[in-house]
């Protein structure tokens, strides 16, 4: 379950007040004197001034504020540029192609963050360390722990393993036994077909929608298709690589490009061979690519009450860890 909390409340507030302002701006009625009184002003006040002050409140990493506050004011202007008629536009004539600017200089600085960020994951690998580690602490330096840090932990990732996957080595990853999942059901194999079919169907989906839409949505959807090839690539070279490992306190699920997931064993009730289908749950976790997933690892006291994992070999997994955790049972 998804729930609410303070750093949050920006963007809940930037869609009930785009919302209203919308309806404000596009309807004629009484409470804007039946369109008489669509000032431009009303909308940016909320998404230009109140907006920027809810995310210096609302988040204690003021670094991740700022950027929140710049990424929503662009937002902002460019959801005005739709919403405010235009012969109630004056201030936002000129925020709009100041909108452009600004951009550009955030795009700049993102590139030069990622180029950065890449240049010290490479040097990191270099160093013979665990290959998550690698990728982590460079961003954590960076930006510093929070949600920020786990997106670009992921976007990095997702760019390593992509152009980078051949230089990590999969025995330096922290554990006492690893385990993988590449060809549990025909996993990597599914992986290398979604590869093969955006391939196949990239030029012909953007002939088509050049001559039947316009040139500028091809490039769009093609430009964003290309960008959903790099996560598959990434994927696909990732499910050979990362394991899922366990060590002495802890079971760490790294499970294709995604952010490792990590139990404690002291918090493991007990673990199973699983056949069935696991439909979607909020009190669960489903690590599995293809088919069902077949190890089921109950936990007790945990917001998460079951951990479902697809492996290659479950049943050596479902030894290991109930050995591990008979021998943390007889040490109590």
């Amino acid at each position: 379950m998804w729930y609410l909390n303070k750093k949050h409340i920006p963007l809940v507030f930037l869609a009930i007040i785009s919302a209203w302002w919308t309806f404000y701006y596009q309807t004629a009625n009484w409470l804007n004197d039946f369109g008489a009184s669509n000032f431009e002003w009303l909308y940016l006040v909320d998404g230009l001034i109140v907006l920027p002050i809810l995310c210096f409140v609302c988040l204690s990493d003021k670094k991740e504020a700022a950027i929140k506050a710049i990424t929503y004011g662009c937002l902002v202007i460019f959801i005005a540029s739709f919403i405010v008629p235009e012969k109630n536009k004056f201030v936002l004539t000129y925020l709009e192609s100041g909108r452009y600017l600004v951009l550009i200089t955030f795009l700049l600085f993102e590139i030069v963050t990622i180029a950065t960020v890449i240049l010290s994951v490479k040097t990191s690998l270099a160093k013979g360390i665990d290959p998550d580690k690698a990728i982590s602490e460079p961003v954590e330096r960076l930006v510093g722990k929070g949600v920020v840090c786990q997106i670009l932990s992921f976007e990095t990732r997702v760019w390593t393993y992509a152009l980078f996957a051949s230089r990590i080595n999969k025995g330096l990853f922290e554990g006492d036994k690893h385990f993988a999942y590449d060809k549990k059901d025909g996993t990597k194999s599914n992986a290398l077909g979604f590869i093969l079919l955006i391939l196949i169907e990239l030029p012909i989906v953007h002939l088509l929608l050049h001559f039947v839409w316009s040139p500028m949505a091809a490039n769009v959807i093609t430009g964003l298709t290309i960008f959903g090839l790099v996560f598959f690539v990434a994927e696909y070279r990732a499910i050979s690589i990362r394991p899922v490992s366990i060590s002495n306190k802890k079971i760490t699920i790294r499970y294709g490009i995604f952010n490792p997931f990590e139990v404690e064993l002291s918090s493991i009730e007990n673990v199973m061979i699983n056949r069935s289908f696991v439909a979607r749950n909020k009190n669960i976790k489903r690590y599995n690519l293809s088919g069902n997933p077949n190890v089921e690892i109950k936990l007790n006291n945990c917001q998460i009450k079951s951990v479902y994992l697809g492996l290659n070999k479950p049943e050596v997994f479902v030894k290991s860890l109930q050995a591990r955790l008979a021998r943390i049972n007889e040490n109590k």
